[in-house]
Order: structure tokens, then C-alpha cells, then sequence
């Protein structure tokens, strides 16, 4: 399948567009920035693996995670490192499904490289535009690569992220950017324009977890928690343990208080990721709840169908999300028509230059946002906590809302945890269910304008 342009015509139009931008970008409110036009000279990328304990989902589990990284230098000599975590299964089941491992990862990684190769030599001064130019350029080299020409888009972007990644955090240095707040386009600032001094700290439970374990996850302070189903086997083995696993939490924490829901109960949140073929069988997982006094405590319930099923969800008298069909802003506003009330934003898989888009579409629509992790390590938490703490209050709750489950899957967190440069700060630990994103946290955007030495090493 030949590339949907060539290398050459990327150079041309990228030059070409960046000519056209505005020669103001507004950082903050305070403060105006003359765009600087960056130029791309030195590329590189490199990745590490990392063990997790099996983390089952979508009918699979994964066992191994690359984190990878990508190298920028720019003309003036700045070098900065970005960082990605790879989701294979979660963005393109099918590609998991068809080979190992190993090789899926290692699909998505020719992705990312392929991606600094065609930035390497442009010019640029808008991240978000530059992300627009790359993706379907790398959508259409995954598809030949794989083999797949049904390769989703998700795929492609958490390909980008890395890339996506350090693009921004050159923008913020060439133009002496020093937080988060003035790093927003003024376009995108009023979806990101909320001030959380707390933010949930969101564990993740994958299908076959106990309802003793998740009783002591509610001992310990969490209050919101992601409850994979969709369990293996045929649709009907499937919502039959679902009912089961849904009757067996609620018998186990449904009665715990917490301050930070208007209800004063637990919510429950669950993530299907597509295991639903019919909205007749999630009807019954619903009349299941309502059954046995669950309704009222299901908070949100997370891609029931495959994005395929256009079944219209606006009537089910939950709140459902789209993560994974949410790939771009058109995707997103596609499922709003859909019913679909709320959407899971991911900075860390979906590329921030993407997330913001979706997060101000979703302001202007009122549709509520709240941050959903993809077993990160701990520097691309942080990345997503600064878009959590300004997304504007999920309903019912007083705080920010970030899915962060990499200390309950990766075997070397404490670690991974090393590499982050402000390891030590309040904001990275969850203390009784909650990140304190106070006003440190704000000043120093979570550290991850610093840098990591350890990530920056891989290219000494």
C-alpha cells in the first residue's frame, strides 16, 4: 500500500502551514509569546520493557509494557526527550490478536520511528497542527506494516505519543514556556480551564478480580474505582458473570461512605472495552443493577460495544463514555451524537495535541471529561494529572477524576518511580484515595517540564 504522501510533500506542507500561522500565540492571560519557528534538525527514539503482572481485559491480558522514548534537537541545540507507553491491545485488539506480543509492540514502535523520520528536517510552530499533519501520514504506514487496512486510529496515535510528547516540551523551551497553564493554545485553554486542589486517584480491577480485593481497596481510601467486565466466554458466560461480579461488589463496598460524591456512596465504574455485542445483553447487566440496588451508584460505564455498534445510547439512564472510538475530535463528537454523555481523555495514549481538541469540544458541548490511564509509568501520570486538574467537575463529585493503575501492574514501579524528577513530591502519591494537586503542584505543572535524567540518558 503506498503512503498517503510522500516524504518530500510532508516537508513542503508543513513549511507551507507553518508560513500561514499567526506570529502570536497567547501562553497565558498574563503573558504574550512570540512564536518561535523550530526547527527539527536530530531524531531518535529508544525504549525499554517492563514486566507487569498480568493485566486481562477485552478477553486477552498483557504482560509486557515498552515504554518508549523520542529524542528531538532543534537548530539552536535544545534536545528534549518524550515519552510514550505502548498499549497494543487497548488500541487495536485485532493487531494483539494476530501476533505476539512482542511483535505488536514492535509494530507500533516502527510507528513511532517512522514518525521522527518525517520530522526530522521541518520546521514548525504549533505542536497541535503538526500532530494533524503527522497522523494520517503514520495511520497510513501502520496499515501497510501490520497488513491491516482496518488499523484504527487509536493505534496510530498512541504510536505518536512519544513523538507528540516531546514536540511539546521543545515548543515550551524554544519559546521559555516555564508551566503547563501557559503552554494551553488560547483556543483550547476553557476546557482546561478548572483549578482541582484534589484529584481521585483511580485504581483499575481487570476481569476475575475478587470482591475481597476491591473491599480492601475501599479500606484504603479509594472511593472511585475501574471495574473491568466483559469477562471471557460467549455472550451469555459473559453477562452471567457479570451479573455475578456486580452483585458481589455491591454486597462488598456499596455501603461505604465517602465526602467526595454528592450521594456520600461509592460509584461505580465500569469499562466493558467492547465486549457487548448487543445493547440487549448490556440492558440486562442494567436490569441486573436495578435489581439489587446498584442503579443509582453506577457513576459512568465505559465503551460497552465495539465502535462499529452505532446503537444509540443516549436512553439507558447511565452516563456512558467513549474511550477507544474516541480516537480524534470528529470521533468524539460522533459518539455525542450517539448518546454517548461522557468521555475518557488520554493525554498519555491518545497524544496531548489530540486531547485537547477533544477536551474543549467537550466543554463547549457539556460533556464531562475525566482522565483514564493506560498503565503509565510514573512521569506520564503526572502528564495526565495536569489535564485532569483542569477538566471541569465529572457529575456528582467535587474532584478531579484520573484512572492511575500502573503501581498495581508493573513489577518494578518503585523503580520506575526513581525517574521521575520530582519523585519526592506530595503530588505523586495518593493519600486516602486522592492526588493533592495544591498550589506546588500548579507552579511546577507535576514536574513535567523538568525532564527525566534517566529517560534523557538513553541518548547520552
Amino acid at each position: 500500500m503506498p503512503l498517503s504522501i510522500s516524504r518530500r510533500a510532508f516537508l513542503r506542507d508543513a513549511a507551507l502551514l507553518t508560513a500561514a500561522m499567526p506570529a502570536v500565540w497567547n501562553g497565558s492571560s498574563a503573558k504574550t509569546i512570540s512564536m518561535k519557528k523550530i526547527s527539527i534538525t536530530q531524531v531518535s527514539s529508544n525504549f525499554e520493557r517492563e514486566p507487569l503482572h498480568p493485566y486481562r481485559f477485552k478477553g486477552s491480558a498483557i504482560t509486557d509494557s515498552w515504554q518508549t522514548a523520542a529524542m528531538l534537537e532543534s537548530d539552536s541545540g535544545l534536545r528534549k526527550v518524550g515519552l510514550g507507553t505502548q498499549g497494543v491491545l487497548w488500541s487495536d485488539a485485532s493487531v494483539f490478536a494476530a501476533h505476539s506480543e512482542s511483535a505488536g509492540n514492535a509494530l507500533m514502535y516502527a510507528m513511532s520511528e517512522h514518525a521522527l523520520q518525517l520530522v526530522k528536517g521541518t520546521t514548525f510552530t504549533d505542536p497541535v497542527r503538526l500532530l494533524d499533519d503527522l497522523l494520517p501520514e503514520v495511520l497510513s504506514y501502520g496499515k501497510k506494516i501490520t497488513g491491516n487496512p482496518d488499523l484504527r486510529k487509536t493505534f496510530a496515535l498512541n504510536a505518536l505519543v512519544c513523538v507528540d510528547n516531546a514536540v511539546w516540551q521543545l515548543f515550551a523551551a524554544e519559546n521559555n514556556i516555564r508551566t503547563f497553564n501557559e503552554m494551553i493554545p488560547e483556543a483550547y485553554r476553557p476546557g482546561l480551564s478548572y483549578r482541582h486542589s484534589k484529584v481521585a486517584s483511580i485504581p483499575s480491577f481487570s476481569v476475575g478480580t475478587t470482591a475481597e480485593r476491591i473491599r480492601q481497596a475501599a479500606e484504603e481510601g479509594y472511593f472511585i474505582m475501574k471495574l473491568k467486565t466483559g469477562a471471557p466466554g460467549t455472550q451469555q458466560e459473559m453477562i452471567e458473570k457479570d451479573m455475578a461480579f456486580l452483585t458481589a461488589v455491591h454486597k462488598a463496598v456499596g455501603h461505604f461512605e465517602t465526602p467526595h460524591t454528592a450521594t456520600g456512596k461509592i460509584p461505580y465504574y465500569f469499562d466493558a472495552n467492547g465486549r457487548y455485542e448487543k445493547k440487549e445483553t448490556l440492558l440486562r447487566f442494567l436490569d441486573h443493577a436495578m435489581k439489587i440496588g446498584a442503579f443509582d451508584q453506577i457513576a459512568v460505564i465505559e465503551e460497552p460495544f465495539e465502535e462499529s455498534n452505532e446503537a444509540y445510547v443516549g436512553d439507558l439512564g447511565v452516563r456512558v463514555a467513549a474511550d477507544e472510538s474516541a480516537h480524534t475530535v470528529e470521533d468524539a463528537a460522533h459518539r455525542m451524537e450517539l448518546g454517548y454523555s461522557a468521555i475518557a481523555v488520554k493525554a498519555i495514549a491518545k497524544t496531548l495535541s489530540m486531547t485537547m481538541k477533544i477536551t474543549q469540544l467537550a466543554y463547549e458541548k457539556k460533556v464531562p471529561c475525566f482522565c483514564a490511564d493506560l498503565t503509565v509509568n510514573p512521569v506520564l501520570v503526572d502528564w495526565n494529572k495536569n489535564v485532569a486538574a483542569r477538566l471541569q467537575p465529572f457529575p456528582g463529585m467535587n474532584v478531579g477524576l484520573q484512572e492511575t493503575n500502573g503501581h498495581q501492574y508493573y513489577k518494578n514501579w518503585d523503580r520506575l518511580m526513581t525517574y521521575h524528577p520530582r519523585a519526592s513530591a506530595t503530588w505523586t502519591k495518593t493519600q486516602n484515595g486522592v492526588y493533592l494537586t495544591d498550589d506546588t503542584f500548579y507552579a511546577e505543572s507535576g514536574g513535567i517540564l523538568v525532564g527525566s535524567r534517566h529517560y534523557e540518558n538513553l541518548f547520552a
